[in-house]
């Protein structure tokens, strides 16, 4: 595993999270969710244990919606930027989805799979296999 820094916009919030392939287990979410959030066609993403990202300055605040399960997803965000850390969906169990593009080097990341590819824009070019919500478990 290796352990990557990250930091909001605006330097309150900073964390590490340890990722085991930084290079290829990255998702490209086209969720309308995600889209909504982030004001972009779509987030970058990888699923880590829960005890995998630490907070180490700051704090962050909660937000809870309920996704397509009907489970809560907590976003965990900047408190005075509102730059998302990380999202704890209660179906996952211990897991969280952190957003890698704000890790240092996270923007060389390559995603390996497009996720819920059916809300995915008409003029976006498939850069990875895409699934049209989430792939087999």
């Amino acid at each position: 595993m290796t352990t990557y820094n990250g930091r909001c916009h605006c330097g309150q919030t900073e964390w590490t999270a340890k990722l085991e392939d930084a290079s290829h287990i990255l998702w490209y979410d086209h969720c309308d969710t995600c889209k909504q959030l982030g004001g972009g066609a779509y987030s970058l993403n990888q699923i880590i244990p829960q005890d995998a990202l630490s907070i180490t300055k700051g704090s962050t605040k909660t937000y809870t919606y309920h996704g397509d399960s009907g489970k809560g997803v907590h976003c965990n965000y900047c408190p005075n930027c509102t730059t998302h850390v990380y999202h704890h969906q209660e179906v996952m169990g211990d897991k969280i989805v952190v957003r890698t593009v704000l890790l240092e080097g996270g923007t060389g990341f390559k995603p390996s799979a497009e996720i819920f590819g059916k809300a995915k824009m008409s003029w976006e070019p498939e850069v990875a296999k895409t699934f049209d919500t989430l792939p087999p478990s």
